[in-house]
């Protein structure tokens, strides 16, 4: 039986000003279900950092919640770009690479203000949740917390260790779990552990999501339990997300959405993501940002994507614009059209590689001349905006060669865009837990059982970015010369700084990839 005295406050913890989608559809889904529960947000992502524990205080106070449900999205350790501190890759490559001692110095310097950084955050995140339902057992004895979001569910059982007792980790998607805690029901079969009474069950991330069928997000509502609500609608330029489907099919070395989101791909109707997007663009919302894991993940679901696009068109909406992650391998002429129709003005796809021979390696399932064919297709429709496209260089099995076919495919990707529209976005991979290519690097005696994907130790720390020898020192190297001839515009100095050290392959080489016999690395991973 539903408990009518149930008051649940959703904290979003401190994180870049990104549109907190997993707690307003946690929200809504509850509403749905439950419209007599008392619901509020509270988003620490639009306070000043000073005041994170004195406007915490004073939402709870306020709002006396029985159940609070933080939202914990980013424990981002590497990141290609600037962050804490600086940038934690350049700091990184300083500190491992650097020749020039001042430099390597510089390097370690700001890899202590970042491990210093980090690891403030993570101690004041965990002191915001204690802290949280310290205060709101003032006022409700039987209050209780759940912490659940991206960060959570990558390390839930790191983080396990350092939460309240009783304390309720949620893996993953949290609407069935918010179900049956609010209907005071067993949380046996869901994907979470309570701290010190359960742990967690062997393999738990990799346990199927509940397959709940979304409907478009009552933003009436969310108004009103939502006070930062304003503060997305403020800069007109601010892309808010919107959900078309959860899950991902493929099986890509290194990635953890196909894990947390599961295999199976859960499309939300047409109609109901039309009208959660009418419902923001009514709001003055005109920029878009589809999260899916990727927006077209299988050809199979090429017609729902096309079934979408033409209810945004049928809706009216004519000047939108919106971005997604795309694999670009599941495009057609029709979708190509539709995209540039539907005001698409950017979109990611993450390669990884340009060498199909790699691309199998690491079972991301790309055919890249398709890739390659659908991008023409995408141009001659008419898109004439930006591509970023992820290249993760030095992994298995990268060489001289590979690198030259990398080459070799963004160049005729910057032939069919043009060179100022193509932006090379230069990751090294961070090996996650939970991931084929963690368990590959536990068979190589790279990892051993039992570390901590936390730790921002050097001697942790340089194996999780993953940049092996005997190609590391030579990526390091790289990198450090393109930050110092243009940190601005990093991608594009390591594309030229490789063509010139090593020249260009043929496309076609690029694009063939002989099976070889010997090529069994990841095959054997379970």
């Amino acid at each position: 039986m539903e408990n009518r005295e149930n008051r649940v406050l959703y904290v979003r913890l401190p994180c870049n000003p990104i549109f907190p989608i997993g707690v307003v559809y946690l929200s809504d889904h509850v509403h749905k279900l439950f419209p007599d529960v008392e619901q509020r947000i509270f988003d620490l992502g639009a306070v000043p950092p000073l005041d994170f524990a004195k406007a915490l205080d004073a939402s709870i106070d306020e709002f006396k919640p029985t159940l609070l449900v933080f939202s914990w999205r980013d424990i981002q350790i590497y990141a290609p770009v600037g962050g804490r501190g600086g940038n934690p890759l350049q700091n990184a490559f300083e500190f491992y690479y650097a020749k020039n001692l001042l430099i390597k110095f510089r390097g370690a310097l700001g890899g202590l203000r970042l491990a210093a950084s980090y690891y403030t955050e993570l101690w004041r995140n965990l002191g915001l949740i204690k802290r949280g339902l310290k205060r709101a057992r003032k006022y409700r004895p039987e209050a209780r917390a759940v912490v659940g979001g991206g960060a959570v569910s990558v390390f839930y059982e790191q983080l396990g260790r350092s939460l309240p007792t009783g304390t309720v980790v949620s893996v993953g998607e949290g609407e069935a779990l918010l179900e049956k805690l609010i209907k005071g029901e067993d949380l046996a079969e869901e994907r979470c552990y309570v701290v010190g009474e359960t742990v967690p069950r062997e393999r738990l991330i990799h346990e199927k999501p509940a397959n709940i069928e979304k409907t478009a997000c009552n933003y009436n509502y969310i108004e009103t339990i939502w006070p930062e609500f304003s503060y997305y609608l403020q800069d007109m330029d601010f892309y808010v997300g919107v959900q078309t489907k959860r899950g991902c099919p493929h099986n890509c070395c290194y990635c953890i959405y196909t894990v947390i989101e599961g295999k199976q791909v859960r499309i939300n109707p047409a109609d109901e993501v039309v009208a959660e997007m009418r419902q923001l663009y009514d709001r003055g919302i005109r920029n878009f940002w589809f999260t899916d894991a990727q927006f077209i993940p299988a050809r199979k679901f090429i017609s729902d994507a096309v079934e979408l696009l033409q209810k945004i068109i049928a809706a009216g909406m004519d000047d939108i614009h919106w971005a997604a992650y795309i694999r670009a391998d599941n495009l057609t002429p029709e979708l190509c059209d539709l995209m540039v129709k539907t005001g698409m003005n950017y979109f990611e796809i993450g390669i990884t590689s340009g060498s199909q021979e790699l691309v199998r390696k690491m079972r991301m399932g790309y055919n890249l001349r398709v890739v390659l064919e659908n991008c023409r297709d995408l141009k001659a429709a008419g898109y004439n905006d930006v591509v970023s496209v992820n290249y993760s260089f030095n992994v298995i099995d990268e060489t001289f060669e590979t690198i030259r076919q990398t080459i070799a495919y963004h160049r005729e990707l910057e032939r069919i865009f043009g060179v100022d529209k193509v932006e090379p976005a230069i990751f090294f991979i961070g090996l996650q837990p939970h991931t084929i290519l963690e368990e590959y690097a536990f068979k190589k005696d790279i990892l051993q059982p039992g570390y901590d994907p936390m730790s921002l130790m050097p001697w942790t720390a340089r194996k999780l970015l993953w940049n092996p020898e005997p190609l590391g020192s030579f990526f390091g190297q790289i990198c450090l010369e393109a930050w110092q001839r243009n940190s601005n515009d990093f991608g594009r100095e390591v594309m030229a700084i490789l063509e010139e050290k090593l020249g260009c392959a043929d496309l076609e080489e690029a694009l063939s990839a002989p099976v070889e016999v010997k090529d069994k690395q990841l095959a054997s991973v379970n």
